[in-house]
């Protein structure tokens, strides 16, 4: 029986749509992002657009080695008290967010999927501990690899802008761009181009105990230089994200 030939999203499907897809052994694709702000120049689920943006990348670069794939309904509340200092972010307690996501993956997992890489978008360091833990719960639970690449790690960051890799990584050139090549029209341009630059690291604040943005001393709840967001970058952004999730999979199934 030949492979699935384009990406299959989940939700779409009827179960016996659902029942044949499965019978391939496919990937399993699962975005996971926040409701939390991004500056005044991008919507709140901004990672919820580059999560999904990601998995559909993944998948449609898997596909072309012959790996079939399945994206999965996206995690879209998480762990994001960081963003609490600005109306409309909308966080789950950490404990609370790992045990739903810990059951969601184990019961996933076995449905028959070869693997599932969760397609993480939302870097507050609480959540990607939670994220990494509960791929490690589900994992055991199950024999079946579940993975979630960290692009805040080398080698993954080398394959990421420079104001990715300087901190500067919330809401700035980086997201921006992949906002404006995945989802077209949304990003505020009015807003985006009378933006200074606030080059700050924002994880080294974090380690030294700034508990949001604005105390990591973002007044407009961004990082970095979204000014200078492009498409084309946002493009090279996702082809990136796309190739750490493939060096994910071969490393589980080379």
């Amino acid at each position: 029986m030949s492979a699935i030939s384009q990406t299959t999203v989940l939700a779409n499907l009827t179960w016996p749509q659902a029942e044949e897809a499965l019978k391939h052994s496919p990937i399993g694709l699962l975005p996971v992002g926040a409701i939390e702000a991004h500056g005044p120049h991008l919507p709140l689920d901004t990672d919820i657009i580059i999560a999904e943006a990601t998995a559909h990348a993944a998948a449609s670069l898997l596909q072309r080695g012959g790996i079939p794939c399945v994206v999965l309904p996206t995690v879209s509340y998480s762990v994001s008290f960081v963003g609490t200092s600005f109306p409309g972010t909308s966080p789950v307690d950490a404990l609370a967010f790992g045990g739903y996501l810990t059951s969601l993956l184990t019961h996933a997992a076995r449905q028959g999927y070869r693997a599932i890489i969760c397609c993480n978008a939302h870097l507050e360091p609480a959540h990607v501990d939670e994220v990494q833990a509960s791929c490690h719960r589900a994992e055991a639970a199950t024999g079946v690899p579940v993975r979630s690449p960290d692009q805040r790690r080398s080698p993954f960051s080398d394959l990421l802008s420079d104001e990715f890799r300087a901190g500067a990584r919330h809401a700035g050139s980086y997201e921006s761009s992949i906002v404006m090549a995945a989802r077209p029209g949304t990003v505020s341009q009015d807003q985006i181009k009378s933006l200074d630059p606030v080059w700050i690291d924002l994880p080294a604040r974090l380690r030294d105990g700034a508990r949001t943005f604005t105390e990591a001393g973002a007044a407009l709840g961004y990082f970095g230089d979204p000014a200078q967001a492009t498409v084309a970058e946002g493009r090279r952004m996702l082809d990136a994200l796309a190739e750490m999730v493939r060096r994910t999979v071969h490393e589980i199934d080379p």
